[in-house]
C-alpha cells in the first residue's frame, strides 16, 4: 500500500474509531455499574478492582456494605472528571501505543449526570515543553518514556494543557466491545444497510447484508464501525451510525441485566480486569463501583465541538471547546470564573 493511499485510509477510519471505542468506553462503565455490584463475587470482585486500580494501591478484601452505609458511602462520592483513554491492541492495530480515542468525562454522583467531551486523535496540541502533535501522541509518549507513570503522566498533561483538573485517568482497550458481544451470546441486530469495507492495512474485513440477524462480537464492532465503502456499497451517515450505537448499547445493557449466574459474572469481571486500567486507588474505586447506579444512555450527555481537517491535523472551534471545558468544570462542582488557557490548542480562529 502506498504512503498517500495509507494517509487516506488512516483519516477514514479516525472517526470511526472514535466511535467505536467510545461505545467500548460506555460498556466498560456498564460493565463496572452493573458486573462489580453483583453481592455474592466479593472475591471476584476484589480481583478485578487490583488489576484496574492504581498499581501501589493496596485493596482490602470487599465486605458486604450494609444497607444503612451504602447512602453514607454515596455521599462521600464528590464530582469528578476522568480522561478516559481508548487504546486498539489488535493485531494490525498499532498495539497498546495506539491511543484512538481521548474522552474527557463528567461525573456527579448527586444528579447521576455524566457528560462526554471526545478529543479528536488528530487534534493540534501546542504544548510549551514538548513538541507539538496529535493528540492521540502524548500518551504513547509518556508510555514509552516511563510505562509505570504513563497515566498519571498523561493525565496531568491534558490537566495543564485545558487548565481542567481532571481526578483520574482510565485507559480501556476497545476489543472490550467483541468480547462482551460474544459473551452474551451474540446481538439480534437489524443492520440497515448492506455493508463492505476491506483495509488490509490493520485487517479490517467487514461483510454484511441489510436486515435483522444475529451477530457476533467481530460482527457487532464492523457493525459500528463502517463508515464508508471500498467495496461497492453505500457511504453511512453519522445519523445512522449513532441509531446504530443506541441499539447496540440497549441490548448489551438489557442482556447484562438478566445475567444471574456466577459464572456469567465471573466472566464478565475477567474481561473488566483484562481491559481496564485506571489511577484509582483500590479503595476508592471499590467505594465507588458499590455505589454506582446503573448506567443509562439517556443519563449520558455528548457534548459537541465543530471541527476542521487541514491535513494532517484536526483543529476544533474554539468558542465550543471553551463552551465544553464550562461544561465539564460546572458539573463537576469547579468554578468557571478562570478563563481556558486555549492558545495549546489548533483551533479555527
Amino acid at each position: 500500500m502506498s504512503r498517500k493511499s495509507k494517509s487516506k485510509s488512516k483519516s477514514k477510519w479516525s472517526t470511526t474509531r472514535k466511535v467505536v471505542t467510545g461505545i467500548s468506553l460506555v460498556i466498560a462503565a456498564l460493565l463496572v455499574g452493573v458486573g462489580l455490584y453483583v453481592g455474592y463475587l466479593y472475591q471476584k470482585t476484589d480481583t478485578a478492582i487490583q488489576r484496574m486500580a492504581a498499581p501501589a494501591a493496596v485493596v482490602q478484601p470487599l465486605a458486604l456494605p450494609m444497607e444503612t452505609d451504602s447512602d453514607n458511602k454515596k455521599e462521600n462520592i464528590e464530582p469528578m472528571i476522568f480522561l478516559l483513554a481508548g487504546v486498539d491492541s489488535r493485531d494490525g492495530g498499532g498495539g497498546v501505543m495506539n491511543t484512538d480515542v481521548l474522552m474527557l468525562v463528567s461525573y456527579n454522583p448527586q444528579t447521576r449526570s455524566t457528560s462526554l467531551l471526545s478529543l479528536p486523535r488528530d487534534l493540534l496540541l501546542k504544548p510549551k515543553s514538548l513538541p507539538s502533535r496529535k493528540a492521540n501522541y502524548y500518551y504513547a509518549y509518556h508510555y514509552i518514556k516511563d510505562k509505570s507513570q504513563a497515566i498519571p503522566n498523561t493525565k496531568q498533561f491534558f490537566s495543564d494543557l485545558l487548565s481542567i483538573p481532571i481526578d483520574h485517568m482510565v485507559v480501556v482497550n476497545f476489543d472490550v466491545l467483541r468480547q462482551t458481544v460474544d459473551l452474551l451470546g451474540g446481538l439480534n441486530i437489524d443492520v440497515d444497510m448492506d455493508m463492505k469495507y476491506i483495509d488490509t492495512a490493520d485487517g479490517t474485513n467487514i461483510d454484511l447484508k441489510k436486515g435483522l440477524q444475529k451477530l457476533n462480537g467481530k460482527q457487532v464492532l464492523d457493525f459500528v464501525r463502517y463508515r464508508k465503502s471500498n467495496q461497492g456499497t453505500g457511504e453511512s451517515s453519522d445519523f445512522a451510525r449513532n441509531d446504530r450505537q443506541q441499539q447496540v448499547i440497549k441490548q448489551i445493557v438489557d442482556k447484562l441485566g438478566a445475567f444471574q449466574g456466577i459464572s456469567q459474572w465471573g466472566r464478565v469481571l475477567d474481561i473488566i480486569g483484562n481491559n481496564v486500567k485506571s489511577d484509582i486507588p483500590g479503595e476508592e474505586l471499590q467505594q465507588w463501583v458499590f455505589n454506582f447506579p446503573k448506567i443509562k444512555p439517556e443519563h449520558i450527555r455528548s457534548l459537541h465541538m465543530e471541527t476542521l481537517w487541514k491535513s494532517p491535523y484536526v483543529y476544533v472551534k474554539k468558542e465550543d471547546l471553551q463552551a465544553a471545558l464550562a461544561t465539564l468544570r460546572d458539573e463537576a462542582g469547579i468554578s468557571t470564573s478562570s478563563s481556558f488557557n486555549l492558545k495549546t490548542v489548533g483551533t479555527m480562529d
